[in-house]
């Protein structure tokens, strides 16, 4: 019989697996390592106690650095911490790569002694350079501090010297490759488009190796397509990109067969597909992996990672590569119906959003819509321009409420009806009063068929309710004539008009308005007209160009007077970039509302710019700036929006005190023609002038020819204060009788900065201004006429 076979102990077991162990105590600051330790980090091949600096200088630094936060996440854990770390010699080259497992514990109080039984010469059972037994592998006493590590050391082949060189060993590579996977799937989730996942693949840096070189393949008609690659020169896909199916080439085979392809040498490439080899070398790779990105079962393509090193691609590496190409896939087929449905829905908006028609003489016009981030990117803003049978121009804008397919089919339908009646001939207030039945209509009819009968005859709710609810518009209706620049206005919910005046500044326009329309079919909607100067622009937007990035109104309206006032030219087409650029430009996230944003909502601008004429061009000050408003005898509620005017048109007025001053003036002003005539008040108000020697002048006309009288009110009298108001806050004012009716006035002059002299005007005199082409005349009265009068 032959001897009896019995299992090798652990010191034969180590020596034929060349296996070294060493010791490291913490606390004594040693390392012990035996013969074979101590020969693959380049020592002499003898047992040996080091000190932690001389073991130290053995390695790399960075994988000192890392074993540190290994050994001691694992004495926390009480688990095997493992690494890869290289060895150096003393030019500072890498001679080898080493793996160490070990299980880092604390010092017990008292070593426990050694099993008689136990073999003596079993190494594996004693602690290198001592002569106590090893600590139990559990937990042990943690009031000692420091630790004692107990492990292996073993030289492994691959990836070679050069490809640790190239690529950071990282510590405990499972944990490693567990955090990466899990922030490579959170990166790919949150990519939204197939550019967006292109991106995140080409970032992913993988532990311990990482490809150069990614290329994605596609299947279209029975040929590879090349969707995108990182790593690689521009032009690098054109001989991949009409590949076929049948082609001698991995990514085909990888394809056809759903089967992973690993390549680990130029000599297995070039055996294993001689057809395609001379298209790969000329990229320098040492190692190839082919993947197939499968989803819902079908493979859509494949996902090529290539080294410039070799790389063996163990069990470990290829699980990482597979689990890799699995999230590709799935991040590439949400982002294609993605990119497929944001292509569509940008093919809907553009057919339902109108080309800018013929030119308007005189006027220039610009037009801007971006669609909101995120959905189908499809919403309700809209903008229009209608010729229409008076040879004047419409222009439309408006907001169906939602950001859905259904807001963007209201908007279409609102759309032709609005043109539909505009094209009739009707005034701006009719066309809103039609347009609101109708979306009124619309909402009711949808309201009656939201309920189905089912088989039974029983009456069964729709799954989603909220698609049957009524819904509105918001709309601005401008009728424009050309021959004089007037506008006539109608207003349903919409955010009211600004105009950038001749010399820059912006001013928003108070405009009467109603309600949204399909709320209540029998909505009014007054009509305001204003006068659109030589050389000033009008601007047209939807809420979300005053409202993103978190802004109110208010906020939202004071970031847009920025961007229009810091615009220097005239263009409307660089003045409408201004306004986007405000809003989704680099320097947008910095200027944020008061607001957290919730959701970007759609933006649609329209701008119309009356040309500069005769020699208005060449003025060397632009006339000013000149609000214009009236306010009936029905409608007292618009003094406030009077006050909000001038505060708007004297924004940049040095002297606050001055413009509070001026907006009780003309309050004052204004509420006695409602208190004391039976006509509606005319308010006039401008500023002219050079920088730093302007003036204001504020005139408010009624049709009463009954001029005020100066009084003297008691401390109790509830009115009588005007005119005294006027002779203490005014630098000059008075009251002229008109052919029907009176003027009542004042002027307000900016103050020159100590040493500076006012540039004189042409005319000269600090009286009344002479009134402009078309402007109401106040009757030639000096500063003193009608006082006490």
């Amino acid at each position: 019989m032959g001897s009896e076979n019995v299992a090798p102990t652990a010191a034969e077991a180590l020596s034929v697996l060349r296996t070294g162990l060493w010791r490291w105590d913490d606390a004594a600051g040693t390392i012990a390592v035996d013969a074979e330790a101590a020969r693959l980090l380049g020592l002499p091949a003898h047992p040996v106690t080091l000190t932690e600096a001389a073991v130290r200088a053995r390695f790399h630094p960075s994988d000192w650095n890392e074993i540190q936060s290994v050994i001691t996440l694992a004495a926390a854990e009480d688990t095997l911490g493992e690494a890869r770390l290289r060895v150096m010699d003393e030019q500072g080259n890498v001679v080898r790569v080493v793996r160490t497992r070990s299980r880092p514990t604390r010092p017990v109080a008292a070593p426990e002694p050694a099993d008689a039984d136990e073999d003596a010469d079993d190494t594996a059972a004693t602690w290198l350079g001592s002569d106590a037994s090893a600590p139990a592998a559990g937990r042990s006493d943690r009031t000692t501090p420091g630790f004692v590590l107990v492990g292996t050391l073993q030289e492994i082949t691959e990836p070679s010297p050069g490809t640790v060189a190239r690529a950071p060993v990282t510590g405990d590579w499972r944990r490693s490759r567990e955090a990466f996977l899990l922030d490579a799937g959170r990166a790919l989730a949150e990519a939204r488009s197939t550019t967006e996942v292109l991106r995140v693949a080409a970032g992913l840096s993988m532990p311990g190796f990482s490809p150069d070189g990614l290329a994605v393949f596609g299947v279209e008609n029975d040929h590879l397509t090349v969707i995108g690659h990182h790593g690689h020169r521009r032009d690098a896909a054109a001989p991949f990109a009409e590949i076929p199916l049948d082609a001698d080439y991995p990514a085909a085979e990888v394809i056809r067969t759903g089967r992973a392809v690993y390549l680990s040498s130029p000599n297995e490439y070039r055996e294993r597909y001689p057809a395609t080899w001379p298209l790969v070398t000329a990229f320098n790779r040492k190692s190839w992996a082919f993947l197939p990105l499968i989803s819902a079962g079908r493979t859509m393509g494949a996902w090529l990672a290539a080294f410039t090193y070799p790389v063996a691609f163990t069990a470990d590496e290829r699980s990482v590569l597979a689990t890799v190409a699995r999230m590709l896939a799935q991040a590439l087929s949400r982002a294609g119906i993605a990119d497929s449905q944001r292509e569509l829905s940008e093919d809907l908006q553009r057919s339902m959003l109108p080309r800018l028609g013929p030119a308007i003489p005189g006027m220039s016009l610009a037009a801007r819509y971006v669609p909101t981030g995120g959905g189908l990117r499809v919403g309700g803003d809209w903008y229009d321009m209608i010729p229409l049978p008076s040879g004047r121009t419409a222009l439309v804008i408006g907001d169906v409420q939602g950001h859905d397919v259904r807001a963007a089919g209201l908007m279409g339908q609102l759309r032709i009806a609005v043109r539909a009646y505009a094209a009739e001939g009707h005034r701006a207030d009719a066309v809103l009063a039609r347009a609101t039945r109708f979306l009124h209509g619309i909402s009711e009819t949808r309201g009656m068929g939201s309920t189905a009968v089912d088989d039974s005859g029983g009456a069964t709710e729709e799954e989603d309710e909220a698609d049957d609810d009524p819904r509105f518009a918001t709309c601005l209706y401008v009728e424009v004539d050309p021959a004089n620049g007037v506008l006539e206005i109608a207003r349903a919910g919409h955010p009211e008009p600004a105009v950038r005046m001749a010399d820059g500044t912006m001013l928003r326009r108070s405009v009467a308005g109603g309600l949204p329309l399909g709320i209540d079919p029998e909505a009014d909607y007054p009509t305001t007209r204003l006068v659109l100067e030589p050389g000033e622009t009008m601007m047209m937007c939807t809420d979300g160009l005053i409202e993103t990035g978190g802004h109110d109104l208010d906020t939202g309206w004071k970031r847009l007077r920025r961007a229009v006032e810091s615009y220097e030219g005239s263009d409307v087409e660089g003045l409408a970039d201004a306004l986007l650029g405000a809003v989704h430009g680099p320097d947008a996230e910095q200027d944020t509302g008061p607001l957290r944003p919730l959701h970007e909502d759609d933006i649609a601008v329209l701008l119309l710019r009356r040309a500069l004429i005769g020699s208005s061009s060449r003025l060397r000050h632009p006339r000013g700036r000149r609000a214009i408003l009236s306010v009936a005898q029905a409608e007292p509620e618009r003094v406030a929006g009077a006050r909000r005017q001038l505060r708007d048109l004297l924004h940049d007025w040095p002297e606050r005190e001055q413009v509070d001053s001026a907006v009780l003036m003309c309050s004052e002003m204004l509420t006695n023609v409602l208190v004391h005539t039976e006509g509606d008040a005319l308010l006039i108000a401008s500023v002219t002038g050079p920088p730093g020697a302007r003036r204001m002048r504020v005139e408010v006309l009624d049709d009463d020819d009954t001029l005020p009288h100066r009084r003297d009110p008691g401390e109790l009298a509830s009115s009588g204060r005007g005119l005294v108001l006027m002779e203490l806050l005014a630098d000059d004012w008075g009251v002229s009788p008109r052919g029907e009716g009176k003027s009542i006035w004042f002027e307000l002059r900016e103050e020159p900065e100590e040493g500076e002299e006012p540039e004189p005007e042409e005319g000269g005199g600090a009286s009344a201004a002479p009134p402009a082409a078309g402007e109401l005349s106040a009757g030639g009265a000096a500063a003193g006429e009608g006082q006490g009068g």
